[in-house]
C-alpha cells in the first residue's frame, strides 16, 4: 500500500522509494516491488545504467484500455491483474488527496462507500444505463472556473459474502 501511495505522485526509482518509504526493509521494499510488477500492478517506466547496474524507474500500471475482444480472452489471473491495477490507480489518487495541505473530506465532497442492491439482471442494466447516462451528460462539461476535475469510480459484482448473511 505504501508503495502504491509513493507513486501515486509520479514515477520513482527504487532508490527513490526507498527514501519515501525509510520505515520499510530494503529487502522488503525490493520483494513487494518485484511482486507487484510481476503481477504487472507496476510498470517499468524507464531504465538506466548506473555504475554497472540498471536503474529502473517504476509507475503504476498501465492506462491502457481493454477492449471486450482483450476481456474475452483474459484468464482469471490476468482479470485479476486488471483490478488490482485499477484499485490501485484508486488508491494512489486517494494517497495524493490525503497529501494536501489541507484536507476536509466534506468540504470536498470526498466519499466512499458500498451498497448492496437487490436487482434482477434487466434491473441492474437499466440502472446502469441511467448511471451511464448521467454521467456521460457530465464528461462534455469542459474545464472552468469553479470546476474541478473529480474521479468518479464504479464497481459492479456480485455480493455472495452479503447474500450467504441470514436476514
Amino acid at each position: 500500500m505504501s508503495i502504491l501511495r509513493a507513486l501515486g505522485a509520479g514515477p520513482l526509482t527504487t532508490r527513490q522509494l526507498a527514501e519515501a518509504l525509510p520505515d520499510i526493509p530494503q529487502a522488503t521494499l525490493y520483494r513487494h516491488i518485484a511482486l507487484l510488477h510481476e503481477v504487472q500492478v507496476l510498470t517499468i517506466a524507464s531504465e538506466r545504467p548506473v555504475r554497472g547496474t540498471i536503474e529502473r524507474t517504476y509507475a503504476l500500471g498501465s492506462d491502457t484500455i481493454l477492449s471486450a475482444h482483450d476481456l474475452a480472452g483474459a484468464s482469471k489471473e490476468d482479470h485479476f491483474r486488471f483490478f488490482a491495477t485499477f484499485v490501485a490507480g484508486l488508491m494512489a489518487e486517494y494517497g495524493q488527496y490525503l497529501e494536501r495541505p489541507s484536507v476536509d473530506l466534506e468540504r470536498d465532497l470526498v466519499g466512499y462507500q458500498e451498497h448492496v442492491l437487490n436487482l434482477t439482471d434487466d434491473e441492474l442494466a437499466q440502472m446502469i444505463g441511467e448511471l451511464g447516462a448521467v454521467i456521460r451528460s457530465r464528461l462534455k462539461q469542459p474545464p472552468a472556473a469553479g470546476r474541478r476535475p473529480r474521479l468518479f469510480a464504479t464497481i459492479t459484482m456480485p455480493a455472495d459474502r452479503i447474500r450467504r448473511k441470514k436476514p
